[in-house]
């Protein structure tokens, strides 16, 4: 079926959003955390493409050097809801000698694209900009505003990135009831051949803490039962050895019943005797999608103290990973109250709620129609993602997120291993799907209210 999607993604477009990949890889953004990182020299490369598709960019700094950038595209429709698709510039620390090709080299090599960034997210710039700049070149807009944001931060607090703009510049968003980020829309192979495109509706909530010891300072060679090492190290491990209970967040509980349907099984996650366990083992490979997201979770990640070895030090500190399944922010709490004990103070380093996005709306629909358009042999599900994303930020100014960064990929390649992994790469034919795919989700918009008026005035 000829839907004008050859008119509108030219082969320009193709080729550029794979040299536009290849090119943010080349720009180092490593964030290293704690407000060490430089994002400018990427959005000001952001800032040159779209002022060259008529677009006026706008570069805004909380801090120097860490830079965001926003645009808005006019619709074909004033009237109509407008649309955020965002991504984040920075990039996760990469050490050269791990990996087969240098992180920041953007080589392109047998067909893929290699560096830091290539899946998360780079590449989803540089469909971003491939899009809205194949759109000025045949002369169409979608049916609402479009408004791209090109985000700092994302990968540490994003307090100079999308809490920032959320904060000081939210009118710049006006309109915006949909948010289109990462990192969902990407071929799952299952066993027994099925592919599965699983879009993010949603994500657990962030929970990263800061855990505080005290003791008694004193001499090595001294007994000391008032350690703070000892009393952080107790804590740590009681955290990292909980295991937390299953609760299945209505989200959650969608992915299953659809994963299910697709592989043939007959499972109803809201029966009171359903076996989530069971099921999983049913779903084979396609169990990795969800099992992450059946209950809260803490991983330690960090720890800190002393200063010289026959120093008992007076305090010590650690930090720890923790998502929450959307729901469960109270037993959260009171769980972590319990697991640290009466040494160790513990709070939130960083906070972020659970989202849950509707299933049952146009924007979903359009979404599978995009994938189904282009890969007819997928079985498109809902999924939750076990991270945070900038859609917590932009939700609250109303905005409802989904992950849907659209990527054909091949057997055996492992997407979700690609995200903060050594040899990041993104195939050039991954690229090119997710740009038709992002055109003809908001350009169907656009051809169904035109076959719609078209219709009634024939009747």
């Amino acid at each position: 079926m000829d839907d004008g999607t050859a008119d509108r993604v030219d082969g320009q477009a193709l080729d550029e959003v794979v040299r536009f990949t290849s090119d943010l890889i080349r720009i180092d953004t490593t964030n290293h955390g704690g407000g060490d990182g430089r994002e400018r020299p990427a959005a000001e490369y952001v800032a040159e493409r779209l002022a060259e598709a008529g677009l006026e960019p706008v570069l805004l700094e909380k801090e120097p050097g860490r830079t965001n950038v926003v645009a808005r595209l006019a619709g074909s429709d004033p009237g109509a809801a407008a649309t955020l698709l965002h991504g984040h510039l920075d990039v996760v620390p990469a050490e050269p000698a791990e990996w087969s090709v240098h992180p920041f080299s953007g080589e392109v090599r047998d067909g893929v694209v290699w560096g830091r960034g290539a899946v998360d997210m780079k590449n989803a710039d540089a469909m971003m900009l491939a899009l809205v700049r194949s759109w000025a070149r045949a002369g169409v807009r979608p049916r609402g505003d479009v408004v791209l944001a090109f985000t700092a931060d994302e990968e540490d607090r994003a307090l100079t990135g999308a809490d920032f703009l959320a904060r000081e510049h939210a009118v710049l968003f006006e309109g915006c009831t949909v948010g289109i980020g990462e990192s969902g829309a990407y071929t799952f192979h299952g066993d027994g051949g099925l592919q599965i495109y699983p879009v993010g509706a949603g994500e657990r909530g962030t929970a990263w803490l800061k855990l505080t010891a005290h003791g008694t300072a004193g001499h090595g060679s001294k007994v000391n039962p008032d350690n703070a090492i000892v009393h952080l190290a107790a804590a740590v491990q009681r955290i990292a050895a909980y295991e937390w209970p299953v609760r299945l967040s209505p989200l959650v509980r969608a992915a299953l019943r659809e994963l299910a349907a697709v592989h043939g099984i007959d499972a109803d996650p809201d029966a009171p005797d359903f076996d989530v366990e069971g099921l999983l083992d049913k779903l084979g490979a396609a169990a990795k999608l969800v099992r992450a997201t059946l209950r809260n979770s803490t991983n330690p990640t960090m720890l800190n103290a002393g200063y010289k070895v026959n120093v008992i030090p007076a305090a010590a500190t650690a930090h720890v990973d923790g998502r929450v399944v959307p729901g469960a922010a109270e037993e959260f709490r009171d769980t972590l109250d319990r697991l640290t004990g009466p040494h160790v103070e513990w709070e939130y380093y960083q906070k972020g709620e659970g989202l849950q996005a509707p299933l049952d709306t146009p924007v979903f629909a359009r979404m599978k129609a995009a994938i189904g358009h282009f890969a007819p042999e997928g079985h498109v599900v809902p999924f939750c993602m076990s991270g945070g994303t900038d859609a917590n930020q932009f939700s609250r100014l109303g905005i409802v997120g989904y992950g849907f960064n659209p990527l054909r990929l091949p057997a055996g390649f492992d997407h979700q291993a690609m995200f903060h992994g050594v040899d990041e790469r993104v195939p050039v034919d991954a690229l090119h799907f997710g740009v038709r795919v992002l055109d003809h989700y908001f350009m169907d918009e656009q051809n169904g209210r035109a076959r719609r008026e078209e219709d009634r005035s024939v009747n």
